[in-house]
């Protein structure tokens, strides 16, 4: 009998494991199991959308790498028509006076890594965006390459209908538990009662991950936190306009004929959002405009067209991704806890997670920093670079 893969959540990241699995030869069963196929609450639909290189775990920047060159060869992939918008523009991200020493530091390593990260004065800041207030600025630093946005739902789009194509079974049900005997999965419960036989199960159910592999005794410290994004249209010129990532931790990009922005809730006040989904005006007057206004004074006048909230699944541990074998379950795998950067690393954790079934080990990029070993040990690996 052919080996069943059953992934759960059929999002980006589990549609790359599916994609990439038929693309590595894999001749067995794939089962994605996703709760809505409309996507219309997924993190995938509801994200910014964006893709960087600046990060301060090596091998993030390996992953960002692998997605930017993903991105820049769908039509290779999925035909003359394809098309994921990208946008390769690079993030501006800004620095008070106090982290010039450790900015640089980062820089130099991310270009030890591969990425194409320019450092700027204040003063080259201001020359090379005039629209800019310098005041309580350090350091900037932004790629050449690699680095920019694209339109989620179209790569989310392309890639579910390449997996299809190749044989994949999507399923529209709701994921209840995992089911294990003797320490392995033998198969995934779903809402209705059924169960679906697995070999392998692949946990790539986003924001709902932890929460699904609770019922059976397994630690895994991702959850739901709300991320509000605010559509505006401003008096400020869009072209050559970064992806700005502010000293506040707003942030703003251009998108069709306005920006979207946002900005992250204390942390005190950013509780587990599951089923909230009401986008958080209050954000906007109380935190984000003032920044935005503050380092560009061009959006003082800023009109809001919509607001939306999605959920970013962050691994509370360490903000960095969760991929490959639990440590004592055998064949279940784990693909999420990406902290907001999963639809970046979604090709690269679907290429490793495919080599980790067909071949036994993480043959392209070695993530296995990224393991669960960490999680049992409660050894984190920070990521440092986290928005």
């Amino acid at each position: 009998m052919q080996p069943r893969v059953v992934i759960v959540g059929g999002a980006i990241v589990g549609s790359c494991v599916a994609y990439f699995l038929r693309m590595s030869g894999f001749e067995g069963a794939v089962t994605v199991v996703e709760q809505d196929p409309s996507y219309r609450r997924s993190s995938t639909s509801l994200s910014a959308a964006s893709i960087r290189t600046q990060f301060g775990t090596p091998v993030n920047i390996h992953m960002s790498l692998f997605g930017a060159e993903f991105l820049r060869t769908v039509k290779s992939r999925f035909g003359p028509e394809a098309d994921v918008g990208f946008v390769e523009r690079g993030y501006l991200i800004l620095g008070g006076p106090e982290t010039v020493e450790a900015r640089r530091a980062g820089a130099a390593m991310q270009r030890s890594q591969g990425a194409d990260v320019s450092v700027l004065s204040p003063q080259e800041t201001a020359a090379r965006f005039p629209w800019i207030n310098t005041d309580g600025l350090g350091i900037a630093t932004t790629a050449e390459h690699h680095e920019g946005w694209f339109d989620a739902w179209a790569l989310l789009s392309l890639v579910r209908r390449g997996a299809k194509d190749l044989g994949v079974d999507y399923v529209h049900a709701k994921a209840s538990a995992i089911a294990i005997t003797a320490g392995r999965v033998t198969g995934v419960k779903l809402d209705d009662g059924s169960v679906l036989q697995a070999d392998w199960c692949v946990n790539a159910a986003g924001p709902g991950s932890g929460r699904l592999v609770r019922s059976v005794g397994i630690h895994l410290p991702v959850e739901p936190r709300k991320r509000t994004v605010f559509s505006i249209k401003a008096p400020l010129d869009r072209s050559g306009f970064p992806m700005l990532f502010d000293v506040s931790g707003a942030w703003i990009r251009p998108e069709g004929e306005g920006f979207i922005c946002g900005i992250a809730p204390p942390e005190d006040e950013d509780p587990d959002a599951t089923d909230d989904f009401d986008a958080a005006h209050e954000l906007l007057e109380n935190a984000l405009w003032p920044a935005l206004a503050h380092r560009v004074p061009a959006l003082e006048e800023l009109r809001v067209e919509s607001a939306w909230a999605g959920h970013y699944e962050v691994n509370t541990l360490d903000h960095n991704g969760v991929i490959g074998f639990h440590d004592e379950v055998a064949n279940l795998i784990f693909a999420t806890g990406f902290s907001g950067h999963g639809v970046m690393h979604a090709p690269a954790t679907g290429r490793g997670v495919a080599e980790l079934i067909t071949r036994g080990a993480f043959r392209s990029i070695d993530l296995s920093a990224l393991g669960y070993h960490r999680v049992r040990s409660g050894t984190p690996l920070h990521e440092t670079v986290v928005y």
